[in-house]
């Protein structure tokens, strides 16, 4: 999952941003409206989560572009301002949530994973493939019946994979979606990660690797 928070408080951003990674989101942290903007026309995000009050480009305006451009991106908006109307305006805008601050952040983690399954395409809440069950919510993922033990960037790749169900993903796909701006695109990483996540889920294999193509669950070939 992608994830683009969009806050002017720099320490709130940055702690956002640390919170949701450890969640095992791939997130890019932005503090006006104007870095946001190139951020979105560059990068397809899942879920934005947008502060109203912003220098440059105002998140209202933010929101506005992000509702009228085609990638499908879900909007949680923060606010200081709590009222009936502050809510009715935002969501007047077309976000697809509103979150006044303080907000409690198991809330804010909640509320972005449920934006996230309503991203285009639509996934369930709870991920399975034969004996194979992933809750990302619960932070949980079971092989017949045996809990796995994964890192946050294990646990989003299968989350990854499982969520595209019999389509192949790329290495590129898989890079932008489970790390963010910081991976370098040369590196092995996603290999590495994938070696492990194999040997996690050991036998029968579940991911199979499909020549110049990339990744998908199912029986190795």
């Amino acid at each position: 999952m992608r994830v683009l928070v969009v806050e002017d408080f720099e320490v709130l951003a940055r702690s956002i941003g640390t919170g949701l990674r450890r969640e095992g989101m791939a997130v890019d942290v932005v503090l006006d409206g104007d870095d946001a903007l190139a951020r979105l026309a560059a990068t397809r995000y899942d879920v934005v989560v947008l502060d109203r009050d912003l220098p440059g480009t105002s998140g209202d305006e933010v929101c506005r572009d992000i509702v009228a451009g085609e990638a499908g991106s879900r909007v949680l908006m923060l606010t200081a301002a709590s009222t009936v109307r502050d809510r009715v305006e935002g969501l007047g805008l077309g976000a697809d949530d509103y979150l006044p601050k303080p907000f409690d952040f198991a809330e804010l983690v909640a509320r972005v994973r449920a934006l996230a399954r309503r991203s285009t395409p639509a996934v369930p809440p709870v991920l399975r493939a034969e004996d194979l069950t992933l809750d990302p919510s619960k932070r949980l993922a079971l092989r017949g019946g045996r809990r796995l033990a994964l890192t946050p960037k294990e646990f989003a790749l299968l989350e990854c994979l499982l969520a595209a169900g019999d389509r192949v993903v790329s290495t590129e796909e898989l890079l932008e979606r489970v790390w963010d701006e910081a991976a370098d695109p040369f590196t092995t990483v996603v290999k590495t990660t994938m070696r492990r996540l194999r040997a996690k889920l050991g036998e029968p294999p579940m991911i199979e690797t499909v020549r110049e193509g990339g990744y998908r669950i199912g029986a190795a070939r």
